[in-house]
């Protein structure tokens, strides 16, 4: 599998499990474009949809985003967030 597949796979998971926290339909989120941000209208993440939403990238992919990111900066779209975890994934 190519960096681009793995990072491909990593945006779908991701966008199930940001619909899951904001409590969106999937093909909702699969339709917006990966530089939605996370917190905007379209998306509308809340504070303990985000807190549940880094839980289950822990959960799901070992990258622990608070602890990496400090400053959250990965949190800021769907594209931020896949860069950031596809970056931080252990090879298999």
């Amino acid at each position: 599998m190519t960096d681009t597949q793995d990072r491909a796979a990593v945006e779908r998971e991701l966008r199930s499990m940001i619909a899951e926290a904001a409590r969106l339909d999937m093909a909702v989120v699969e339709e917006l474009p990966a530089e939605t941000d996370l917190f905007g209208p379209e998306i509308g993440l809340t504070s303990l949809a985000g807190v549940t939403l880094l839980g289950a990238v822990d959960a799901r992919f070992g990258v622990d985003v608070p602890a990496l990111d400090l400053s959250l900066d990965s949190l800021q779209s769907i594209a931020t967030l896949t860069d950031f975890v596809a970056s931080h994934l252990q090879p298999t």
